[in-house]
């Protein structure tokens, strides 16, 4: 056997060569676990993301048809405001051409405005001046116009006046229902 008069040293396995692969490898290794865990965190809080936009989505579409039909109400509540001004401006013209119509010698106490007519109350010099001066123009607007005359304190006349317009819808209904009653009864028995 031989002798070596030199001191053995200590091998390693890890030799500065083996140290510097590792540290290659364990540096690869960090970096591949590194991205693999930056990329499922990314997956993670991509499908995150994606469930809460699916949800805002469904959301969204449930407030756009809350909002429609909010829009909806909102414009037939404007159609029938507008159809009430309509009628209430009509109603205001109408008004002002009616106590148009009264003569000065006529003296109005009330007056009822009906669905289909008017009532008016006053006091009246005598029936001429209402006849021709009042009722004459009533007659030219509404289709039936009754009037009662009752004494007053002073000498002139009490009057009411009932005027009405006849509906045309409901008269072509009416002759329609007649018809058709006419239509269903046998005449031969």
């Amino acid at each position: 056997m031989k002798f070596s008069y030199i001191r053995p040293r200590k091998k390693s396995i890890f030799t500065p060569d083996v140290k510097l692969v590792m540290l290659f490898f364990g540096m690869t290794l960090f970096m591949l676990f590194s991205t693999y865990s930056y990329l499922v965190l990314k997956n993670y809080n991509f499908s995150q993301s994606k469930i809460e936009t699916i949800q805002e989505r469904e959301d969204t579409k449930i407030n756009i048809g809350a909002m429609n039909k909010e829009i909806a109400f909102i414009e037939r509540e404007n159609r029938l405001s507008m159809r009430i001004f309509t009628k209430n401006s009509v109603l205001k013209d109408s008004i002002a051409n009616m106590f148009d119509l009264v003569p000065q010698r006529i003296t109005l106490s009330e007056a009822k405005l009906l669905e289909n007519g008017l009532i008016l109350y006053g006091i009246t010099p005598n029936k001429d001046v209402y006849n021709f001066m009042l009722q004459a123009p009533l007659r030219s607007i509404f289709h039936r116009t009754y009037s009662s005359f009752y004494p007053a304190e002073n000498g002139w006349l009490r009057f009411v006046s009932t005027n009405f317009v006849d509906d045309e819808e409901s008269d072509a209904l009416q002759h329609n229902e007649e018809e058709t009653n006419t239509k269903g009864i046998d005449y031969e028995n």
